[in-house]
């Protein structure tokens, strides 16, 4: 079973760009999206008519923003939606398919301001114990999306250059290790090992996706139950150049 997880930075526009080719190619029996920015009437009548995937939406509240939506080859339960509460922006939707527990994360950004930064630590702090009870369960359990933090050197084009920006803090790091160490394994890079990127996420300034300068801050992590059938991973970089400044990342399990 492939399992996949993609920020299309905008549904509608996402689809307009060839999305649909990249999920043909894709191929995945589950997919999580992240900021799809659109309730469910405003998108493109194509989606509603299509047969490959059925769709549960958890769309903010604010048109335009935010949002998750997970797509499945068949039907999933739909467990709820944010830690438990009330989720106003849409950041988290939970489903159950074929056995496998998704938790669709979309982690705000800090890039903004220190307002904005103290709400990404802020979300950070809850979902740290709230994942945790998630990763204990016998079942498999795939915490996957856009979380906003490139873990370690391998993560991120330049290092030093961002070592005082959001997404690359010391501090933000060392939860990332905490997070896993809390029961998590990074699939992509426990499958590919220790080298240099890929990269998911590339700035639209300078030539930065052309050049491959990029962040990996899109993740697929895995509980015991699924780290033990996972046999393949990978990120398709193309998709992160032809439709969204996002690249769609996988991750195979035996059945």
């Amino acid at each position: 079973m492939r399992i996949a997880s993609w920020n299309v930075n905008g549904l509608r526009a996402a689809w307009r760009k060839g999305m649909p080719k990249h999920l043909k190619k894709l191929g995945a029996d589950a997919v999580m999206l992240q900021e799809i920015r659109c309730l469910p009437e405003q998108a493109p009548d194509e989606i509603h008519r299509q047969r490959t995937y059925k769709i549960a939406w958890n769309p903010a509240e604010k048109k335009g923003y935010a949002g998750t939506g997970t797509w499945t080859r068949g039907e999933a339960e739909t467990l709820g939606t944010g830690m438990d509460d009330a989720d106003a922006q849409g950041r988290i939707l939970r489903s159950r398919f074929n056995g496998v527990h998704l938790i669709n994360v979309y982690l705000p950004s800090g890039s903004r301001s220190d307002e904005a930064q103290a709400n990404k630590e802020a979300f950070m702090n809850r979902l740290m114990p709230w994942a945790a009870a998630l990763a204990a369960l016998d079942e498999p359990v795939i915490l996957g999306g856009d979380l906003n933090i490139a873990h370690t050197k391998l993560d991120i084009h330049n290092a030093t250059g961002n070592k005082r920006n959001s997404g690359f803090l010391p501090h933000e790091r060392e939860w990332f290790t905490k997070f896993l160490g809390r029961g998590w394994t990074d699939m992509v890079r426990h499958q590919l090992g220790e080298q240099q990127g890929p990269y998911s996420w590339w700035s639209n300034r300078g030539r930065a996706r052309e050049l491959n300068r990029g962040w990996r801050i899109d993740y697929l992590l895995g509980n015991t139950a699924a780290t033990q059938r996972l046999v393949g991973a990978g990120i398709e970089r193309q998709g992160g150049m032809e439709v969204s400044d996002y690249a769609p990342i996988w991750v195979d399990l035996a059945d």
